[in-house]
């Protein structure tokens, strides 16, 4: 599915976008000039900005499994009993 996909390569890169602000981290501490590494790392972030927008997208596209269905017909009463019992709620009676 290639919306699962795209979620794989948005984790991927947002791994990568750690290392890359660890590496940052070293080369300003070595007094190593970092403008190509940010201006790598800028690259980095617009492409997960994107993959987030195609993402979003294809979500839109396959619809909601959830729709028209609440809460408390997906989980059952229990559930919903436990939920209220936990935050003092009753907006779900």
């Amino acid at each position: 599915m290639q919306l699962d996909h795209i979620r794989g390569e948005i984790e991927r890169m947002r791994i990568q976008v750690h290392r890359q602000r660890g590496e940052i981290r070293q080369l300003q501490r070595a007094g190593i000039s970092t403008v190509s590494a940010e201006a790598l790392l800028e690259r980095m972030l617009n492409k997960i900005d994107e993959l987030c927008t195609e993402r979003d997208r294809l979500k839109r596209e396959q619809g909601s499994p959830m729709k028209g269905e609440s809460w408390v017909d997906v989980h059952g009463d229990r559930a919903a009993q436990m939920v209220r019992r936990k935050s003092g709620s009753s907006a779900l009676d």
